[in-house]
């Protein structure tokens, strides 16, 4: 009976133990991240310089600052999921949980997958089933209870994967994650760079430094980074955040503890020496409140006009586009003399209505099913039925309200159908959810060159081009819009550039109505 009783005190003091130690997680935030640099891709002509340096150097700062890390490098598909189990295995309720991953990533299906060093990928199926979704790793953290996600992601990379099956890398794809979730990406979704020629990233060199800075919210750390690394490599990478946390993260707790309990502000950014002004991202000041609302009062194009020529960037710029665009589709513009029956539609490819039967019968099976009614708009829009284009993205995107792909898209397909109105504003909803979306800043680009607004025009291309300064549409509608504008010298070379990268896009902007 002593025994008993002995063993059921025991027992208790366990359990006990146990459960103190559950509720000590809660309070202080248990931290833990997977950190993995894959280098040795047998598929690849050389190893990654930088993957394994990185996710070493990232690993001590993380440590740094209180979080119980595993490191792999170069890890098989087995290892992968050995390591991703054991992470999920120590998150309780409350944890911070987060994943670093650096090598070769593919997107698929609108998913960005991670590419064990032992992948065999030989078709797009393969990256299902050989890699590993962000999106799914995600949704396990959040289930397992972790109150913070992050994932940093160091493969927007060129890959010998990708060749096989697609003419171009697409880079990654933006996820629809969890809430309090915060994604980076070393740059911006559907777009790639290449990998460094020094031992080191730039964007990692950058991100622990940051991660290094007192006082610091995860917020500022990550802004910072993609800040100072367009900085550094004159606008070719800007890496990109999604962020959905609801309350404010910092990777030093004291820091960020004494600072609340100090009442102490942020330090601002280091400054460094510039031979001009920099220009700000955005402008939403208290004066660019007031003009704006001075503009309202106005009610006229040219008011607008001269608060965008004051303030031509940020929320209330948006809004005063806006306005000058709901004036412009007051006025009845000429029409083509070339009616739409005359033009010629392209003739589908048997491959491509193989396809869309294919996505009908999925469509018909689950009508729910999103991806099928972006797929199938996408091929609409390829053939030019612009209508069916937009009733498929309408579908998508009642289904998914933040899909900014099917926005954009529907902003296009809305272009060429003339509706520049709703079209606008489908552009402006994408780049709200994704500011750093260059086929939105394209798409709304062309928008207002059809509109009428060339230089509101030239900033969107411009800010596409920071992005992705090879981009032949970019290129060549910031020309058309420099013509437009009087500038002839700079609009020629543009669109001399555009040829030199796609020898048709004067072809392809004729079919769009711009000449």
């Amino acid at each position: 009976m002593r025994f008993i009783f002995c063993f059921l005190m025991s027992l208790m003091v366990v359990m006990a133990s146990t459960h103190a130690f559950a509720e000590l997680s809660k309070l202080t935030g248990a931290r833990f991240a997977l950190v993995i640099g894959n280098a040795k891709y047998p598929d690849s002509d050389n190893p990654l310089k930088t993957a394994v340096n990185d996710a070493r150097e990232l690993a001590k700062e993380l440590k740094r600052n209180g979080f119980d890390v595993e490191i792999g490098e170069n890890l098989s598909k087995v290892q992968m999921r050995s390591a991703f189990d054991r992470l999920y295995a120590k998150i309780n309720v409350g944890s911070v949980a987060l994943i670093f991953f650096s090598g070769y990533g593919i997107q698929s299906n609108r998913q960005s997958y991670l590419i064990p060093v032992d992948g065999q990928i030989w078709t797009e199926a393969d990256v299902r089933r050989d890699g590993f979704s962000v999106d799914t790793t995600l949704a396990e953290m959040n289930a397992r209870g972790a109150s913070v996600k992050i994932a940093i992601l160091d493969a927007s990379r060129r890959n010998p994967f990708e060749r096989r099956f697609r003419p171009v890398a697409a880079g990654l794809a933006p996820v629809i994650a969890p809430r309090d979730t915060m994604i980076v990406y070393s740059a911006a979704p559907g777009t790639v760079i290449n990998d460094s020629a020094t031992e080191r990233s730039l964007f990692v060199l950058e991100l622990v430094k940051q991660m290094g800075s007192p006082g610091l919210t995860s917020g500022d750390v990550f802004s910072r980074t993609s800040i100072n690394v367009a900085r550094a490599s004159n606008g070719e990478q800007t890496p990109w955040v999604s962020s959905s946390l609801a309350e404010e993260f910092s990777f030093n707790r004291d820091t960020r503890h004494d600072a609340k309990l100090s009442g102490t502000t942020t330090p601002a950014p280091e400054t460094k020496p510039q031979t001009e002004p920099e220009a700000s991202p955005s402008d939403d000041s208290e004066e660019a409140r007031r003009d704006y609302q001075r503009a309202g009062q106005l009610g006229t194009k040219q008011a607008w006009q001269d608060f965008l020529d004051k303030h031509p960037t940020g929320h209330y710029a948006n809004l005063a586009e806006t306005q000058i665009a709901k004036l412009e589709s007051k006025i009845v513009s000429p029409k083509s003399s070339e009616s739409p029956a005359a033009k010629e539609v392209p003739e589908k490819k048997p491959a491509e209505d193989k396809a869309i039967r294919e996505l009908d019968r999925q469509i018909q099976d689950n009508p729910k099913d999103a991806n099928s009614y972006y797929n199938r708009g996408i091929l609409y829009a390829k053939n030019e039925e612009f209508s069916r284009a937009v009733k498929d993205f309408n579908e998508a995107i009642r289904i998914n309200p933040n899909d900014a792909d099917a926005l954009n898209n529907r902003c296009w397909a809305r272009a060429m159908l003339e509706e520049l109105q709703t079209a606008l504003e489908d552009c402006d909803e994408a780049l709200r959810i994704r500011p750093q979306f260059a086929n939105a800043l394209d798409s709304r680009g062309l928008v207002k060159l059809k509109i009428g607004l060339p230089r509101n025009a030239i900033a969107d291309y411009e800010a596409s081009l920071r992005i992705n300064a090879k981009q032949a549409s970019s290129l060549y509608g910031r020309g058309i819009a420099k013509l437009r504008s009087g500038n002839a010298a700079d609009g020629n070379s543009d669109i001399a550039a555009a040829k030199s990268i796609n020898p048709k896009i004067a072809e392809e902007f004729a079919r769009y109505g711009i000449r």
